[in-house]
């Protein structure tokens, strides 16, 4: 019955072990395509339409040049704050492939740990 329960528990810490590593390593990939998408060319042609559209919105409602033109200053920071966070996500590429090996590393280790005090 223990046999079971510790192989069920070896079983499971690989399981986790094989996710973190391939999340570890899929996740930057995914941010590069998402920061091609967000930076495309036709992403910027629909922010700029995006932004003449609430502006024209904000002076068609009655609010004035500057409030306007302020409001939609701060629309189209939302949008590049956004990206540049997602740039400097992106940057990290190799620190989160470094994460992934000090989990790996990290698994490994307790599961010689473990075995060594299985054998004592």
């Amino acid at each position: 019955m223990v046999d079971k329960e510790e192989k069920d528990e070896k079983n499971e810490a690989e399981e986790v072990k094989e996710i973190l590593s391939a999340v570890s390593t899929q996740v930057p990939g995914l941010i590069k395509s998402i920061l091609a998408s967000v930076f495309s060319e036709e992403a910027g042609r629909s922010m700029g339409k995006a932004a003449a559209a609430y502006y024209k919105e904000l002076k068609n409602g009655g609010m004035p040049e500057q409030v306007a033109v302020k409001m939609t200053e701060d629309y189209m920071k939302t949008f590049t704050s956004l990206g540049e966070m997602m740039k400097g996500i992106g940057h990290q590429e190799g620190h989160r492939a470094d994460i992934g090996e000090e989990i790996s590393r990290a698994f490994d280790k307790r599961k010689h740990e473990k075995e060594e005090q299985e054998e004592e």
